[in-house]
């Protein structure tokens, strides 16, 4: 019974592991190259008023929508 608890908390964990989007990650040349990085890049220069919330959304669709660019990164 233990084990089978211990086995049941851990896949979780082990599924999460293997996600290419579960930390930032940039490009050699500081630009972001999963979602993760890219949707909070695009959120801080929203906020610091670089860009509209109509160009930053479109923006966020086009690299990380359904069809994105920076899935599976």
């Amino acid at each position: 019974m233990k084990i089978l608890f211990l086995v049941m908390l851990a896949l979780p964990i082990l599924a999460c592991s293997n996600d290419p989007n579960s930390e930032p990650k940039y490009g050699d040349s500081g630009l972001p190259a999963n979602c993760k990085a890219y949707i909070q890049v695009s959120v801080d220069a929203w906020r610091a008023g670089q860009y509209e919330t109509e160009e930053t959304m479109n923006a966020i669709e086009r690299n990380c929508g359904t069809y994105g660019d920076l899935w599976n990164e």
